[in-house]
């Protein structure tokens, strides 16, 4: 029995075809959302409480504004955060006075290693789903 030219595959790209249309169209858009550390006031003391009754997602992008010559941002881990230390190694710091930082899934902390302004709260721990 003779078929027609390509019915049997092209019918199975159609189907896959729709199948992917359908999946595309019914698909969540996921976007970052981004907050700035601080609110108005920026990446200063007394910060600490900021991340309190926010939402935050892995790919959220945190930006810090702060004065550059005056402070920075250090990520650091959960003992880093407890002792305002900056590791001797491997920190990732940040310099610029307008630091993006996305978020990883968990707590992400972030302290200033300036002497004396991770004591004064210039320090955040924000945990993200």
């Amino acid at each position: 029995m003779a078929q027609g030219r390509g019915s049997a595959s092209g019918s199975a790209a159609v189907v896959v075809g729709m199948l992917l249309l359908c999946v595309l169209l019914h698909a969540e858009v996921v976007e970052s959302a981004v907050f700035n550390v601080g609110d108005r006031g920026g990446w200063s003391f007394n910060t600490n409480s900021w991340p309190t009754g926010k939402r935050f997602k892995a790919g959220d992008v945190l930006v810090f504004k702060y004065d550059a010559t005056a402070h920075d941002v250090v990520a650091v881990s959960a003992a880093g955060y407890k002792a305002c230390a900056k590791p001797a190694r491997g920190a990732k710091v940040y310099k610029s006075g307008a630091d993006r930082v996305t978020l990883a899934r968990g707590t992400n902390y972030f302290i200033c290693s300036v002497p004396g302004h991770c004591q004064s709260g210039m320090k955040i721990a924000v945990t993200a789903a």
